[in-house]
Formats: C-alpha cells, structure tokens, sequence
C-alpha cells in the first residue's frame, strides 16, 4: 500500500462504515483487516484519527498510510512485571494487578498487561481481532485484579472465544459488597447503557426485545462478614460489560471503593475496588486446566484476622 494513498468515497449520502467502506474498496481483505489498520492509526478521515464505526460521505477524504511506517501498537514493556500463573503452546494465564489496564487504546501507549506480555511472547501481537488487543481473550475493568486468559495464535483465540461465549470457561471471582447476604442468589437481569460510563440492569421486556440489553446471568454465594461487609464469590454465566459491579449493586450490594456503582470506600486507592478474579477454569485442548490467581496484597489486606469478624 503506498504512502499517503488517498480513497474518494462513492457511498450515498447516509454514509458508510469505515471498516466496511475499506473492505467494499479492497483497502482492507475483511473488516478484522480493516479494524487492524484503524486501531494503528494508519487510517484518517479528513485528516483526524479514525474509529472503526466513522460514517463515511462522499466528500470525505480518507487517508492510508503503509503498514511499515508505524509501530505495532502493542510495544514490548519488558521493565513492566507481570505473573505468569499458566501457560502452553496456545494458552497464556496472566494475574492482572488491580489498576492496570489490559491493553493499550493508542499507539505508543505502555504500561498495559498486554505491553508486558508481547514482551515476553511476541506472538501474541498478531493473533485475536484488534491490533490493540492481541491475543486477548476476555477483559477485566482496570479496577479488577485476577487471571486473564491470552492466546498464542488464532486457532486457540477463536476456539476460546466460543467456549466463553458457550460458558464452557468457568470463571470465579471473589468480592466484598456492602451489607449482608446471607444466601446464594442468582440474577438474570439483562444489562444496557446508561450514559457513556455507566451501565444498568434492563427488566423491561420490551427493551430486550428492541436489543437495548444483552442478557446477563450471575451467581453469587456468601462466603463470611468482614465488619460492615460480605465477602461474597461470584460466577458469571455471561460476559456483559460491568455485568457483576452492576449485578451486585442492582440488588443493594455494591462492591468496596467502586464508587461508580455506590459502593463506599474501604482504603483502596482511587479506582480500585474489591473484586478478583480468583479461579479460571477451561479446556486447553489437552485436557482441563485449573488456574488460580492468588489475592494481591492490598485485598489481602483487608481480610486480615484484625479486620475480620466472626462467621462461618
């Protein structure tokens, strides 16, 4: 592709997607394609960074630059430490600290879990659907610590992909919520958006029906009380966005210090909050795999004896 190429759209007046838009000009040989190119920032309409979901016009100016000329955006991080709980020829378990997110947003940008492992495994820079992202096979918000799953080549990133989507993976976290739970329950309430950042549980069916919510399933267990808490294990059946935070606090259990969602502090710096994803649980294709992702230290902390009170 040679530099500084510049594309004419022919679409009508209601515009065009632009990763659909590279693919219908030959640009890009799938919208995967396409989206790589976007996410290293070697697309611009009329000059500005481009997103995969830009309306394009027909007098729009779309720019391409060639592959050569940019970074990968995820740059090796090999000063940035991250534990390695697991790992074979196709499967990488990492245990993400609370605070760091799990790949970068731009080029350049370091510092992510990702950064460190393609540091370590490089290979995994070219698989999964996003440049940005790799090989990653689930996410977890920045305030979440625990196991996360990266693939080393795309058999295993799409074989993944469909058992997390078919709940053949079994995901275990521990939280502590605010108040009491003195039973298991479990919530099926679907999840939508609410604003830019925050997201709700949706019960109208009507709103399910329009596709407002994607369906949501958790199970949550009391694990014992911790002064004015519960310490509480979760398992998600499904993988909406912030779908245990929202889940908890649908039903007046938000979790420590995620204040997004009302939870009350409880020590933790800004943006952390008490949730961990402590067991992982998946077919490596030789056979089942158990992985444990042990409590980081500022969690640890607030379950010591001095700050626990008698339960079960």
């Amino acid at each position: 592709m040679p530099a500084g190429l510049i594309t004419t759209n022919e679409t009508d007046a209601g515009g065009e997607r632009l990763d659909h838009y590279l693919v219908r000009l030959g640009f890009a040989e799938s919208r995967r394609a396409a989206r790589d190119l976007i996410d290293r920032d070697l697309v611009t309409v009329n000059g500005y960074r481009a997103r995969k979901g830009d309306l394009i016009r027909e007098s729009d100016r779309v720019d391409l630059q060639p592959l050569s000329a940019t970074a990968s955006v995820l740059a090796p991080d090999p000063a940035l430490a991250i534990e390695l709980l697991y790992s074979d020829p196709a499967i990488i378990v990492v245990n993400k600290p609370g605070l760091m997110p799990c790949h970068p947003l731009h080029r350049g940008e370091v510092g992510t879990v990702m950064n460190a492992v393609v540091a370590r495994f490089p290979e995994v820079a070219q698989v999964g659907g996003t440049a940005r992202e790799g090989g990653l096979v689930h996410r977890l918000d920045n305030g979440t610590s625990g196991a996360l799953m990266i693939a080393r080549n795309d058999q295993a990133y799409e074989q993944l992909r469909r058992n997390l989507k078919d709940g053949a993976i079994r995901r275990s976290y521990l939280a502590m919520v605010a108040g009491r739970l003195e039973t298991a329950i479990e919530i099926d309430d679907p999840i939508g958006h609410r604003g830019t950042q925050r997201m709700a549980t949706v019960s109208s069916k009507a709103a399910r029906l329009r596709g407002i919510a994607r369906p949501a399933s958790s199970h949550i267990a009391p694990l014992r009380p911790v002064r004015e808490f519960t310490l509480v294990s979760v398992t998600p059946q499904t993988g909406s966005r912030h779908q245990i935070r929202v889940h908890l606090a649908s039903r007046g259990l938000p979790i420590a210090g995620d204040t997004l969602y009302g939870g009350p502090p409880i020590g933790l710096a800004p943006g952390r909050f008490w949730l961990h994803l402590s067991k992982i649980d998946f077919d490596s294709g030789r056979g089942p795999v158990h992985v444990s992702a042990p409590l980081p230290a500022d969690l640890a902390a607030l379950l010591a004896p001095a700050n626990t009170s008698a339960g079960p």
